[in-house]
This record gives structure tokens, sequence and C-alpha cells, in this order.
């Protein structure tokens, strides 16, 4: 079981909802890579260092905020803490908005509230009642020594909390080179428009997360498995070079219609599968929400 990250409350109106906050992001299956000296292998590792080159160790290290060049006061666990313990140890919301409304650029990162055994009735009652309306609430919380803007939203039988990006943290997408909304001057046809519709249609299925896997890791374990078969543990072998991206005129049409052909070839592959008695994916039970990333 995760360690909560702290232990507060959710609260709207007069309404307060005493809740636990978890990661919602699993770290053990990541890839641990650690730093090497390329000729004998030994471990590298970072040192903190002075202004005057001298190694400082870890309990010797403070918080310092420079209120003028060269000036610094000192912040501890304590001041952290003090500074506003209500906003610190809540998840306040102060509206409620469509889910729709949100753009998706402003996600960042999903938490996980777990109700205190005081607060299951009214959790259930918040969770249900935003699940049937379709909004998120807007609420402000404090993860690891900062202020978020989060979304608390309901996906399945939980709450999440899923922290926001500020509006000052996004780029404008006015910055980039983006082809305008006017498909003529684009030169994209009704038919091309069309074939590319229904082979997204051809293409649609529900959301299974369960059917979707970490290639690249699992190619990148076995590649790590088969080096340490073989004893090549300390080569450092060369990256293979990129192919160039063809930059020719691309006839989208025939591409579309290739897409088209492959697709309803895997189709029937997997039909025929099927009818073979192989045995359908199992849905996730995990319920499905708005942009849980």
């Amino acid at each position: 079981m995760a360690r909560a990250l702290w232990k507060g409350a959710i609260s709207f109106g007069l309404v307060t909802i005493p809740v636990s906050l978890y990661p919602a992001k699993d770290q053990s299956g990541n890839m641990a890579f650690h730093m090497l000296h390329k000729s004998d292998l030994s471990r590298v590792h970072n040192v903190r260092m002075d202004d005057e080159d001298h190694e400082v160790p870890y309990e010797e290290v403070v918080k310092g905020y420079e209120y003028e060049k060269g000036q610094y006061v000192v912040i501890g666990e304590s001041d952290l803490e003090a500074a506003n313990v209500e906003a610190a140890q809540t998840i306040d919301i102060m509206h409620f908005v469509d889910a729709e409304e949100i753009d998706i650029a402003y996600y960042d990162t999903p938490y996980y509230t777990e109700p205190g055994k005081a607060g299951r009735k009214a959790y259930a009652l918040l969770r249900e009642t935003l699940r049937r309306t379709g909004k998120i609430g807007v609420a402000k919380i404090i993860v690891r020594e900062r202020q978020h803007l989060c979304g608390v939203m309901a996906d399945g039988p939980a709450l999440l909390a899923y922290t926001f990006r500020w509006p000052y943290q996004l780029r404008d997408a006015s910055e980039f080179d983006l082809p305008g909304e006017d498909l003529d001057k684009l030169g994209v046809s009704a038919q091309e428009l069309k074939m590319a519709q229904q082979l997204i249609e051809a293409m649609a299925t529900e959301w299974e997360p369960g059917q979707y896997h970490d290639t690249y890791r699992d190619d990148l374990l076995k590649l790590i498995d088969e080096k340490v078969r073989s004893g090549k543990t300390t080569e450092v072998s060369e990256p293979p070079k990129r192919r160039e991206a063809d930059s020719n005129v691309i006839d989208i049409m025939s591409l579309l219609k290739r897409s088209m052909e492959q697709n309803k070839s895997g189709a029937a592959t997997a039909t025929t599968d099927e009818e073979a008695g192989a045995s359908p994916r199992k849905r996730s039970q995990r319920g499905s929400a708005k942009k849980t990333g």
C-alpha cells in the first residue's frame, strides 16, 4: 500500500470530507538506471558542493529564499507548515465546471483520495453527484510545498484530485506554425475528409487500458537479458542510424485507402482467432473517466 502524502479534507460549501491523498502513479514498474564511469563501470554519485568547492553532507543542507542579491532567509519544515496550516491540509473546492470545458493541456498529475470512516457517505455523495452532472470541482491543493490548481473528479469508485498547470505555465498555440482551419486553402478535399472519417470510425473501439503495453520497456528488458546471458555486460553499443523522414509530397488518399485495407485485414484475422476459441479480452474493471491520462 502506498504511503499517504497527507491527511486532510475535501471541502465544498459547509461539507467537509476527511480524506488521505495518495499518488495515482505507480512507480514500482519503472526501470532504474545507474550512472557509471565508462572505464571501470564504477558508480557515479551526485555530490553537493558549496560555492567554495566544499562537499556538503545532506543533513547540513537547508532551504533558503534569496530576498536580496546574496542575502537569504532560511525556511524550515515548521515554517512551511505554519505558513497556512488549513490550506496545507485542505482541498478547498471553489467552483464546479463542466468537465469538457477544461483544455486537456491543463491536466498534470493525478492523485487518489481515500475517505476516512466518518466521511464515506459524504465522499460517495460528492462522487455520484459529480458523475451525474458531468462536473469537476475546481480547487486549490498544496502538494510537496507548492500550491496547485486541481480538479476533483469522479473516476470509477474514487474521487481523483488531478493537479492542473497554471495558465502562465502553458505556451500559447499562436507561438507555433500550425495549419489554419481553412481546409480549401490547405488542399484538403471532401473525399479525403470522408475517407479519413471512415478510417477513424473503422478503428474506433471502447477504451480498455489493459490492452495497451509498454512495448519499448519490454524490448529493452529483453535486450538487457540477452546482454547478460551472452556476457556482453560491459559493452557500450553505438546507436543505430536514424532513417531520414521522406520529405516528398505525400499522396494522402492512397495512404488512407491502404490503411483501410490493412484495418479490414486485421479485423478479419481477429474474428478468425475468436472463432477458433481465442478468449476475449477481459474488460478493465476500472470505471472510465475524462482525461485521467
